[in-house]
């Protein structure tokens, strides 16, 4: 393996440069107790977490909850350590964790060894998701880096043991693996899959992948076996070993005898130098999505790139990604520490990959589009559902435009065909990850369940925010018959919506939904700013002022005193008001900015411990939307006092899993939900910004 000490040095020392910013404030915050850890997240069937404050006290898992095991063993003069997993040998104790740190793109946990150990090391997950460059993004790879220094001015002779189990390719244990090794030139590659590989045979919500294949890679020729867990982990803890050959017992069930993937880097004797080496952890799925009956290859496969050409590009660019990733993390770390303050770059670095890992970037049929295909994640596992979308979209408008039309294109085409029937938008387009059709509530057939305010308002609002970042509405032109119908359907019952679902349909149906309507009236504005651009002057006109009166009548007929309610027509009744910030992002102006200010006075006197409830029928909340409700507010103090809470309840909510958006704030405990996409929706608060806004898009189209 190389041995870039240099590149180390700079990584390791720039990964904590922000933290020393916070440090040197005069109330420096004390270190984030993140619910779960990402280690590799790439999308909603490649995502393994640590659930546990430390590395080595527990097993990795899937966002699901179920175990996908990786270990990592150290020894250190010949005395053995854990450092990931809990492998439960004899006599081997792990070693002391001191920090973990959540960066963007990578996740970063610090071990040190005091005497006779003697030695530091840092364990770092790299996953480049840089959303500007698609192929990058798209590869399913994460680099584990090892770095290893002495400690004690003493010489230490190390070695790092890592594995992987089989249940990384598998629904279930009981499901039959078998396993490989591919020849690469100049790289040590393992690789194992199910036996049956029944590519895209299934859909649903808590469901692994059971098709494709896991690969384990390191470069050069190291120490490598196929075997079982206690004959790999059982050697090396023993004497530094694996067993001489790979095991030929296959197929056979991923819980017998736990097959594993499982390397050696031998780092020899190390001094104080930082002595810099890493693995590769990838995936080859083949297929990933069924789009209209269609398969669809992944972004990066669609020019038939191999598995083994996949490898030895990623390891070609790994200095320069991880250089990239350094500086990708601290420039957006300095920017969101600007537009919000310290905790809320700390909750933004930790919904990052987590926006991204609940979505699959596929290729069209012709190879030419990409198309992002997000899943609800235990929320009925929905595939590119609009009332996701909408939340998550903040992100995508920041980042990268382009994966915000990779959401909607599929939608729109499927809105604009002959099979969807109604005057309103779709809610979604099957369940993951079968996208040939929607399936919640009436489906195709009837209105029951549907959501029609609320999925034409969230289009004709994501339409409306691409038209002012790219400057133009050619886009949105593409659809304009189907856009019409959606704008003519919010014209009519939009104001004061019929007893229907919402986005936020756990709480139930709900007539004469206050903010539902607020939507409607921003999304008229949408759309006359789309007519607008696109020359359909008197639409606009129309429109516009059909925008006008609605904010007019709404402003009478839902105050309430010294706020405005839940329901036009209960008294006493309130509630968080999220949809409101588009109209001040997308410079409609339409409410006076005295109605923003009421209703963030009156939110300074609902707070519970950990944040703001949705409204007055319950003490849950939604994490997105506490967000959008802040960034109403005029100045960084009064965001600040409604983020501080949420801050909170990071680090004490007892429910240790992916960040759930849906949660109760008084006890902090999870009410359902995790791993969503939608917390991209905390990056909101950059789009507050234009100039920071057109930073990062702009970038994206270069």
């Amino acid at each position: 393996m190389r041995n870039p000490p240099t590149l180390s040095i700079l990584i390791v020392a720039l990964a904590f440069i922000a933290l020393s910013r916070a440090a040197a404030a005069q109330n420096p915050l004390p270190p984030i107790r993140p619910p779960a850890v990402p280690l590799v997240a790439h999308d909603p069937y490649f995502s393994v977490w640590s659930f546990n404050d430390k590395l080595n006290a527990d097993w990795p898992h899937h966002w699901t909850g179920a175990i996908n095991a990786m270990t990592a063993i150290i020894r250190i003069d010949g005395k053995p350590y854990v450092l990931m997993g809990n492998p439960r040998l004899p006599g081997v104790e792990p070693l002391r964790q001191q920090q973990v740190h959540v960066h963007p793109t990578r996740t970063i946990y610090t071990f040190a060894g005091a005497a006779p150990a003697g030695v530091d090391v840092t364990l770092t997950f790299l996953t480049p998701a840089l959303p500007s460059d698609l192929d990058v993004l798209s590869r399913p790879v994460t680099y584990l880096t090892f770095d290893v220094r002495s400690n004690d001015n003493a010489a230490h002779g190390v070695q790092i043991y890592f594995d992987a189990t089989a249940e990384w390719v598998v629904d279930k244990p009981e499901q039959a693996v078998a396993w490989d090794r591919p020849t690469l030139d100049g790289m040590t590659v393992l690789r194992i899959g199910s036996k049956d590989q029944p590519v895209l045979a299934r859909r649903g919500d808590d469901l692994r992948i059971d098709w494709g294949h896991l690969l384990i890679a390191a470069p050069g020729k190291v120490p490598a076996v196929i075997a079982s867990d206690e004959a790999a982990r059982g050697n090396f803890a023993r004497d530094g070993s694996l067993p001489a050959k790979d095991d030929d017992r296959m197929p056979r069930p991923a819980r017998d005898q736990w097959p594993v993937l499982a390397t050696v880097t031998e780092f020899g004797i190390v001094k104080q130098d930082v002595v810099s080496k890493h693995l590769m952890i990838a995936y080859d799925d083949d297929y990933s999505i069924e789009y209209m009956k269609e398969k669809l290859r992944p972004w990066w496969k669609r020019n038939g790139m191999t598995s083994e050409q996949l490898l030895t590009a990623a390891d070609k660019d790994y200095e320069k990604l991880a250089k990239a990733c350094v500086q990708f993390d601290e420039q957006l770390a300095n920017d969101l520490f600007a537009a919000g303050g310290e905790k809320y770059a700390r909750l933004c670095a930790l919904a990052y990959r987590q926006c991204l890992a609940a979505h699959k970037l596929v290729a069209s049929t012709d190879g030419k589009t990409p198309l992002l295909f997000s899943k609800e994640n235990f929320s009925n596992g929905c595939i590119d559902t609009v009332d996701v979308t909408y939340p998550s979209a903040p992100f995508f408008l920041l980042f990268n435009p382009t994966l915000l039309k990779g959401q909607l294109t599929p939608i729109l085409d499927y809105a604009a065909g002959d099979r969807w029937k109604f005057p309103f938008a779709p809610h979604d387009l099957g369940q993951y990850p079968k996208a040939n059709g929607q399936v919640y509530g009436g489906g195709e057939k009837n209105e029951r369940d549907q959501m029609p305010v609320e999925e034409s308002g969230n289009m004709l609002i994501m339409l409306g925010a691409l038209a002012k970042i790219e400057g133009n509405a050619d886009y949105a032109g593409k659809y304009w018959p189907t856009l019409q119908k959606w704008a003519a359907y919010l014209k009519d019952k939009g104001l004061d919506p019929e007893n229907q679902l919402c986005t936020d349909d756990f709480a139930g149906h709900l007539a004469h939904n206050t903010n539902l309507s607020l939507k409607a009236i921003v999304a008229l504005a949408a759309y006359a700013d789309l007519a607008d651009r696109l020359g359909h002057k008197d639409e606009a006109s129309t429109y516009r002022k059909e925008a006008a009166e609605m904010t007019a009548k709404w402003q009478t007929m839902a105050a309430d005193g010294d706020h405005y309610k839940l329901i036009f027509d209960k008294a006493g009744t309130w509630s968080q008001k999220y949809n409101l910030v588009w109209d001040k992002l997308l410079g409609y102006n339409l409410f006076p900015k005295e109605v923003a200010a009421k209703e963030m006075a009156f939110y300074q006197t609902k707070l519970n411990k950990f944040g703001l409830p949705l409204d007055n029928r319950k003490t849950y909340t939604k994490l997105d939307w506490l967000v959008w409700t802040a960034t109403m507010a005029d100045n960084k103090k009064g965001f600040e006092a409604i983020i501080a809470p949420s801050y909170d309840w990071l680090s004490a909510t007892p429910s240790r899993v992916p960040l759930t958006d849906w949660y109760d704030t008084v006890s902090g405990k999870q009410s359902g939900f995790q791993a969503r996409s939608v917390v991209g929706g905390v990056f909101i608060k950059m789009l507050a910004d234009e100039k920071m806004w057109k930073k990062y898009a702009t970038a994206a189209g270069k």
